[in-house]
């Protein structure tokens, strides 16, 4: 495994200024829509929820919005219709993007990407030309400075996180990233909370089976990118094969 869409790293720092601009409630609300409308109202038979709404808490979103974007999924309050969609692109340097997102008008997203995509040496790819070099896995990331004292050591999580199933692991910085089968999501996600570790966020992401190195101007450029796609209201992820 060669490592996350890295830029997860580079959005949290970001998503700090989209909560003040809520928009960030807007693209969780959607998250929870889809989840609701696809298994319903139950996380215990819903993990896509249970992630939505984790996420919610973790941006603190009101519980007011959290049960009005429930009430719409399950069509007790007229709400516009939500599709999901997963674009391929290819960017500066030549690197793979899979971008990940819902709207209510895909022909409208579809341009505004098109749009986004040109502006920075990057083109719209036909389906599957990019996403063989992904693969889909369950993420936990755990942040070594939010454990208890006895936890703070990088080799003691990687050994946890080993016992507990993990198919591979990475460090970025203080960021332990925790790879695991998708349907083993949530059962480990259990078994490193059992063992009093707190877990930073879970999601099902794409995964580069291996990174490439661009110029510094391309890299710079992606970055500007990825940047400029997160912050149409329609996209909720984005990933690619860069190396950082």
């Amino acid at each position: 495994m060669s490592g996350h869409s890295h830029w997860a790293t580079i959005k949290r720092a970001k998503e700090a200024a989209d909560k003040k601009k809520g928009k960030i409630f807007s693209k969780v609300s959607r998250l929870i829509y889809i989840a609701v409308k696809e298994k319903g109202d139950d996380i215990d038979t819903n993990p896509r929820l249970k992630m939505a709404i984790e996420e919610a808490k973790k941006v603190n979103m009101p519980k007011e919005n959290i049960e009005r974007a429930i009430q719409k999924g399950l069509g007790k309050i007229d709400a516009e219709k939500l599709e999901e969609f997963v674009f391929e692109a290819i960017g500066p340097g030549k690197i793979a993007i899979i971008i990940e997102g819902i709207t209510d008008n895909k022909n409208r997203v579809l341009g505004e990407i098109k749009n986004i995509l040109s502006q920075y040496n990057g083109k719209m790819a036909n389906e599957g030309s990019v996403k063989w070099l992904f693969e889909k896995k369950g993420v936990l990331t755990v942040d070594i400075n939010n454990q208890s004292d006895n936890l703070k050591d990088k080799d003691q999580l990687e050994l946890l996180a080993i016992e507990c199933g993990a198919e591979d692991i990475q460090w970025e910085n203080d960021i332990l990233e925790i790879y695991v089968k998708i349907d083993s999501l949530e059962e480990i996600k259990k078994c490193l909370e059992d063992k009093n570790i707190k877990i930073n966020s879970s999601s099902l992401d794409w995964v580069a089976k291996d990174t490439i190195e661009v110029e510094e101007k391309d890299k710079e450029m992606a970055l500007k990118l990825f940047e400029a796609l997160d912050d149409n209201d329609s996209v909720q992820n984005i990933y690619s094969n860069l190396k950082i």
